[in-house]
């Protein structure tokens, strides 16, 4: 075997040609547009199955440097906040708990159907947490940092493979359905965005793909500015949050860092040209966004899912079905029935069965065709990267005591 890892600019340039190949796809196959699958995972799913056909047909393993990866997350999240206007944070308090309540109740499900799947299919019962909301709603980083605990508890040599296989396949799972599900929703209930919304995350696609306006580099640099200003905040805060006993991750801390600054620079200095809602920073989060996205999918080694048997996929395929229902019958109708509930309703895959990008780069793929909505783009995150978190933590010690 024979292993090759690009560094970090080649990666990043992989990562662009991926994006366009998954849009040229989208555009030559309309059912992808469609069902609002975002380019990103479209290019990704495919890069990632060119890796796995190099692994197995060649004998090449092909990694990628990553650490690009995680500066566009910041940029992402942080545009994320500093659209956050206090009047959208006010107004989101209802659909905020609801979405909560929501997504607390899921996680219980969730792992019901883990631990019936594991007594009714004889597994090991420290698998348990790794088919429901370690991995699912987990995701990767929760799995790895639970799985050596789990693993000395219960004597499970491969508890670290399995917990990665399954998150890996929740995450494509996720991508693929999240816009699906919207698509339907909005069909079925005639439902329409606002007519002209301000920009949030991206520009919307103009058929042609010709420019639909003209930002100018001074635009571009000012929002990055604040932008990086902002992310600093965020890295000298981290540590003092950190000491006082709340694990917030990086993105968390910069999302509310952004949504405090937006909400207070503003009003004291009228004067200054501020990005909140503009295209500039709508721009700058989509190529962030979607780069992360195309990144993260193209380095998924799906050859680490051939470890796993028949009774492993069958279970996950009841997380997807419950997952599904979930969202068509309890998310949407609890959030409202309305557009912004078929949005918060792509996201809700990412949630339940992805990650947090995930949710976002569902939801941006439905906003971008039918309109905005911005309060959907501040109320999920919180939820799924910081809440569901703690909440998780405490089911998951549950199951491995």
């Amino acid at each position: 075997m024979t292993a090759i890892e690009a560094p970090g600019l080649l990666t990043f340039t992989i990562a662009i040609v991926v994006f366009f190949a998954g849009a040229g796809l989208n555009r030559i196959i309309p059912p992808l547009r469609r069902w609002n699958i975002p380019e990103a995972v479209t290019g990704g799913l495919l890069a990632a199955v060119l890796t796995l056909i190099a692994y197995v047909g060649l004998g090449i393993e092909i990694g990628f440097s990553l650490d690009a990866r995680d500066l566009l997350l910041l940029y992402f999240f942080t545009g994320i906040g500093l659209n956050a206007k206090l009047d959208d944070l006010i107004s989101g308090g209802r659909p905020f708990l609801v979405l909560l309540g929501l997504t607390l109740a899921y996680l219980v499900i969730q792992n019901l159907i883990a631990a019936g799947s594991v007594a009714a299919l004889g597994l090991p019962k420290g698998i348990t947490p790794f088919l429901g909301s370690a991995s699912l709603i987990g995701g990767h980083g929760t799995t790895i940092a639970w799985a050596p605990i789990i693993a000395q508890r219960f004597g499970l040599a491969n508890a670290l493979e399995v917990g990665i296989a399954v998150a890996t396949l929740g995450l494509v799972v996720a991508s693929l359905v999240g816009g699906p599900i919207a698509g339907f929703l909005i069909s079925r209930h005639q439902l329409s965005g606002p007519s002209a919304p301000d920009p949030v995350v991206g520009l919307p696609d103009d058929p042609d793909d010709k420019p639909v306006d003209d930002i100018s580099h001074i635009g571009l640099l000012r929002t990055l500015l604040v932008l990086n200003v902002v992310i600093l905040i965020g890295y000298a805060l981290e540590e003092t949050v950190a000491e006082t006993g709340v694990k917030l991750p990086l993105f968390v801390v910069c999302l509310l860092v952004a949504i405090v600054v937006t909400n207070i620079v503003p009003r004291l200095i009228p004067a200054i040209e501020w990005p909140t809602r503009s295209r500039a920073l709508a721009l700058i989060s989509d190529l962030s966004l979607n780069i992360f996205l195309a990144m993260s999918l193209m380095s998924m080694q799906l050859w680490t899912l051939g470890g796993l048997g028949p009774a492993l996929v069958v279970v996950l395929a009841a997380q997807t079905i419950a997952a599904i229902a979930y969202i068509v019958f309890a998310v949407f109708p609890a959030m409202g029935g309305n557009y912004q509930a078929a949005v918060i309703s792509a996201g809700f895959t990412g949630i339940s069965l992805g990650a947090t990008p995930t949710a976002i780069a569902n939801m941006t793929a439905v906003t971008k065709l039918h309109g905005a909505c911005a309060q959907a783009f501040i109320i999920l995150p919180l939820v799924s990267a910081f809440f569901i978190d703690i909440a998780n933590a405490f089911a998951i010690g549950f199951m491995a005591r």
